[in-house]
C-alpha cells in the first residue's frame, strides 16, 4: 500500500482537494498523455527517416550498377544525409523536444499533482473508475489485491 491508497489499497483523494482541483489535473494528465503520444510519433518519424536515409545507401550503389552513374550521384550528394530542417538531423530534433518542450511540461504536470493533491496521480481516472465499476462482480474489482 503506498500513500496513494486507503486501508483498501485503493486511490483517494486528500479531504482538501475539490472536485474542480481533480478536474484540472485530469486535464493537465490528459494533456501529458497526448503529449506523451506525439513524442513517439516524433521517434517514429526519427527512425522512419533513418531507415530511408539508410536504404538509399542500396538505391545509389544499384543506380549506379544500373549505369546511371549521374542519378546515383544527385542522390547521394541531394538526399543522401540530408538535414531535416535547417542545422538537424532527426536525433537532433528529437532531444531539442525533449529539452525545451517534453522535459518542462513533464516537471509541471509532477510538480502540480505533488502540490494539488499530495502526490496522488491519476485521481481523476481512479474515481470514474469507481463509479462505474460493477461493485461485487469479480471482474470489476477496485484493486488487484481484490480480484479472486
Amino acid at each position: 500500500m503506498t500513500n496513494d491508497d486507503d486501508h483498501r489499497g485503493r486511490r483517494v483523494r486528500p479531504e482538501n482537494v475539490d472536485d474542480l482541483t481533480v478536474e484540472a489535473l485530469g486535464s493537465l494528465s490528459k494533456a501529458l498523455e497526448t503529449t506523451e503520444r506525439a513524442r513517439g510519433h516524433l521517434y517514429s518519424f526519427h527512425q522512419l527517416t533513418g531507415t530511408a536515409d539508410l536504404e538509399l545507401d542500396r538505391a545509389v550503389a544499384l543506380l549506379g550498377r544500373a549505369g546511371h552513374e549521374e542519378w546515383a550521384a544527385l542522390v547521394e550528394r541531394e538526399v543522401l544525409g540530408r538535414n531535416v530542417i535547417p542545422g538537424h538531423w532527426t536525433f537532433q530534433v528529437v532531444e531539442s523536444y525533449d529539452r525545451t518542450y517534453y522535459e518542462p511540461f513533464k516537471k509541471v504536470e509532477r510538480d502540480a499533482v505533488e502540490a494539488l493533491a499530495g502526490g496522488r496521480p491519476h485521481l481523476y481516472e481512479a474515481e470514474m473508475k469507481e463509479r462505474r465499476r460493477t461493485h461485487g462482480h469479480r471482474d470489476h474489482t477496485a484493486t488487484p489485491e481484490e480480484t479472486p
